[in-house]
């Protein structure tokens, strides 16, 4: 039998599930309809969708017509769960979008309409609600060509009218309709499939009118798509069952899937697994049937999938490509006092594994846990869920704007990574795309200047990190990141030197681009009495929107626009009260744009892009056995690799040369003002006191063409994580049972000792953090600084800010036995011992103390 899956797609409230449920009920699949407004919904079998009245999570049932299998996708219709709409349209054959005969096509279902162009999937329009609404069916099919397409052709009338207006629709049926004066029904049916027609139908699925007509196109007019041989598969949602077993649904493209079939697959950490099918399973609202296989076609949910993703493709398909509609909010959770953040995170995590619309973030230095979402009505559901699955309550801030940046002209951003015995230099081509490109990743770098592993691992590293820009910190966008250079060593390299490279040439190229702030906007309806319309008018030029001029429909009148989401947040509530309750605001967002007043949110955010040391733009190079950090504006000086972006420059024509690559050593005649000028054409101007840098630095000299060799060191810092190193060591482990304070003491007294006989500077660092109104104290005891931290900030935070301002001047050490710190730490250019090494060096240190000790007191 024919396989075809079928998504069924609306605004909020046109009576998408009851119709979903009329073509179940007369197929014979159910027995008994349910009302989504009384709660007993067949396909809704969630608590929160039932208590709510609307469709939250996509839902599936099957029905059998003739010699086809029909699979129906019940999507969510309110704007805020779109991400899952439009996540689905990714794996289906046809699309019914329901209209609301009373409200016409609605700001929400031109998006919907968009997304399925997108995706290209033949769409068939049922209007409903047709036994509530004033307007004829003429009225409302003139609407649907004008706001939709010309090719909308009322299919629910007699075959000739059907081939009469069909025929218009391009130009191979007219030709045939002029030839034979009709048009076969398979010409139609290909026509469909090619979205050359879009098939309407009227009726009020409340009442069972029109569905026969909807199975009637839906049995005649469709067809099942190519099929490979080959096995292929598309993940579009993760869910649990009532047991906790991990849920992976998944359409089939090509192939038979068996239980116990061994799948190789990417998962969302870019990890490679191998896993087998434990389970098939196919779903009809909330029962399953177990099955032994899946055909092509077949929509099932498979259990043994640990890593897949939404989204994910398996066997011969391609991952899915990145969502249009993203979250335009940011909230911080608030969590109750008996549950810490590391516990709710993994919980949050899980439920975005199940919904990728959800977003989570971890805030490190503030240990605070923020998710971006669509809107109010998601973060309710997402309240409920938590209660619901983990058992304890949480809450949320007001929410701020999610904001993205991307850059206004190409740029070549530069990384190198080189402390001792490690080594890495990457160079990315930055260019900006249209909006709403999103981000695309490539490269262009010849394998005989780097070889294709290293090239695979680069590109492994651009799409494993979410890169922030330089204004406010927000994710970047509407890019295109090319490798064009890189350089490995062939001793010295590991893979995590090119994930570091890689970061701080991404960085790099940020902060030495122009960068551009953009903020999500809503597509607007509003509908409100035209006596109200010069007030709206105004409203929103005062809130940055703009739109088409009013359509006055009797005593109502309909402005469509768009505005930035920031402005617009609030705006509702505002309309009910000045309308007196009779005018209604719809909102669907539709992308990213240039802010509006982007001065203002760039000093209300106040990012600070020197002080992200987990974004690093400055890289690591290495002299006197040591790494040294180089400042992002000066790596250009230092690279090892000639720069690649090509340059051109408004010289007079005696004075252009053939060719200029911005190395010091290709241009040994020019002046101090020349090469300063030439470097500020070339990565922008530089913000420092002219004479201070046009001074040669004496003790510092060029060799190997434009490698630059720093002054050795002045001093030597060892930077201790106080309690870190308390609880690695098994003896002051031990002695924290008793006594906190003693194991302080006693660790304190080792680093005299270490630091009388080894000379440098020790820094000994507690968290103080929990500590509410504690400010840091700095103390001195016996050669050794003791420091507390101040409030809201541990001993991670101190180290990294601490160890980033000394390692300009000074060789830095840090002991810590933390992961996280170490890898930061080693990328500020610092060296990192680790607690057990430490513990060894402390007790060789002792020894030769007392060995020196000894030899005096026999002399």
């Amino acid at each position: 039998m024919k396989q075809l899956t079928v998504g069924i797609m609306a605004h909020v409230d046109a009576g998408k599930t009851t119709l979903a449920e009329a073509l179940l009920f007369r197929t014979g699949e159910i027995r008994k309809r349910g009302r989504v407004d009384h709660g007993d919904s067949w396909l809704d079998t969630n608590e929160i969708e039932r208590s709510r009245g609307i469709t939250v999570f996509a839902h599936q049932a099957s029905l059998t017509l003739g010699d086809t299998v029909f699979t129906l996708l019940d999507t969510p219709g309110h704007v805020d769960f779109s991400a899952e709409t439009e996540r689905t349209m990714q794996v289906l054959d046809y699309a019914v979008l329901v209209i609301s005969g009373t409200d016409g096509v609605q700001s929400h279902t031109r998006t919907l309409w968009r997304l399925l162009e997108q995706y290209g999937v033949p769409v068939i329009l049922f209007v409903n609600k047709m036994d509530l609404s004033d307007r004829t069916e003429t009225a409302l099919l003139q609407e649907l060509q004008g706001r939709l397409s010309q090719s909308c052709v009322q299919f629910d009338t007699d075959y000739d009218t059907v081939c009469e207006h069909a025929a218009a629709c391009t130009e191979d049926l007219m030709n045939v309709y002029f030839e034979t004066d009709t048009l076969p029904q398979e010409m139609l049916r290909d026509a469909i499939a090619a979205r050359q027609i879009f098939p309407v139908c009227f009726g009020a699925a409340r009442d069972l009118k029109g569905v026969e007509s909807l199975l009637e196109i839906l049995t005649a007019y469709t067809q099942e798509p190519p099929r490979t041989a080959e096995f292929g598969a598309q993940v579009f949602k993760i869910s649990a069952d009532a047991k906790g077993n991990r849920l992976t649904y998944l359409k089939l493209r090509g192939g038979t899937l068996h239980n116990r079939d061994e799948i190789r697959y990417t998962g969302a950490d870019h990890n490679e697994y191998t896993e087998k099918i434990t389970g098939i399973r196919f779903y009809s609202g909330a029962k399953y049937v177990p099955g032994d296989e899946a055909e092509p076609g077949a929509v099932c949910a498979v259990t043994g999938l640990s890593a897949a993703y939404a989204g994910c493709g398996l066997g011969c398909c391609a991952d899915a490509r990145e969502a249009m509609l993203t979250p335009v909010m940011r909230y911080r959770v608030l969590l109750p006092d008996q549950i810490q953040p590391q516990e709710a995170m993994q919980h949050l995590q899980t439920l975005e594994a199940e919904d990728p619309q959800l977003h989570v973030e971890w805030d490190a230095r503030s240990r605070t846990i923020y998710v971006q979402l669509m809107g109010a009505v998601q973060l309710e559901v997402l309240t409920n869920q938590i209660a619901a699955r983990f058992g304890y309550d949480v809450s949320f801030d007001s929410g701020a704007v999610t904001y993205r940046e991307t850059i206004a002209e190409a740029v070549e951003g530069v990384g190198h990574y080189e402390p001792l015995r490690h080594y890495a230099e990457v160079h990315l081509l930055l260019e900006p795309l249209p909006e709403g490109s999103g981000l695309q990743f490539g490269t262009r770098c010849s394998e005989d200047v780097l070889d294709r592993n290293w090239q695979r691992l680069i590109l492994t590293h651009l799409l494993e990190k979410t890169h922030v820009g330089a204004l406010t910190g927000s994710p970047i966008t509407d890019m295109k990141i090319t490798l064009v250079s890189g350089k490995a060593h062939l001793k010295h390299t590991e893979g995590g030197d090119f994930r570091q490279a890689t970061y701080r040439a991404v960085r790099q190229g940020l902060r030495s681009a122009e960068s551009i702030l953009l903020e999500p906007y809503y597509d607007f309806t509003l509908e409100l009495p035209s006596e109200c319309v010069g007030r709206a008018m105004t409203d929103l030029q005062q809130r940055a929107g703009q739109f088409d001029p009013p359509e006055i429909l009797g005593e109502t009148a309909v402005l469509t626009g768009s505005a930035p989401v920031a402005s617009l947040n609030d705006y509702a509530a505002e309309v009910l009260s000045y309308t007196k309750g009779r005018g209604a605001l719809s909102l669907t967002v539709s992308g990213y744009r240039r802010c509006h007043n982007p001065e203002e949110v760039i000093a209300q955010i106040g990012y600070d892009a020197d002080s992200n040391l987990e974004n690093s733009a400055d890289s690591v190079f290495c002299s006197h056995g040591a790494g040294y950090l180089v400042g992002w504006a000066e790596v250009p000086l230092y690279m090892h690799l000639p720069a690649v972006l090509p340059h051109r420059y408004d010289f007079p024509e005696e004075e252009m040369q053939p060719a200029y690559s911005p190395r010091v050593s290709d241009l040994p005649d020019a002046s101090d003002e020349e090469l300063m000028a030439i470097y500020e054409r070339t990565y922008g101007k530089i913000n420092r006191d002219k004479p201070k840098t046009m001074r040669r630095n004496k003790t510092a000299e060029l060799t190997e063409g434009n490698i630059k060799v720093p002054a050795p060191p002045e001093k030597e810092y060892l930077l201790v994580d106080g309690y870190n190193i308390i609880f690695a060591w098994d003896s002051l482990k031990t002695l924290a049972k008793d006594s906190l304070e003693h194991a302080r003491d006693r660790l304190l007294n080792l680093l005299q000792n270490y630091q009388g006989y080894r000379k440098c500077e020790v820094i000994l660092v507690f968290d103080a953090y929990k500590i509410k109104g504690h400010t840091t104290e700095i103390e001195q005891q016996g050669g050794v600084s003791v420091v507390y931290t101040k409030e809201a900030e541990t001993a991670d935070s101190y180290i990294e800010r601490v160890s980033k301002q000394l390692i300009k001047k000074n060789r830095v050490r840090v002991a810590t036995s933390d992961a996280l710190e170490q890898l930061i730490i080693l990328g500020n250019g610092a060296m990192r011992i680790s607690a057990r090494e430490f513990e060894a060096e402390i007790r060789a240190a002792e020894q030769e103390i007392r060995a020196l000790i000894g030899g005096q007191t026999d002399g």
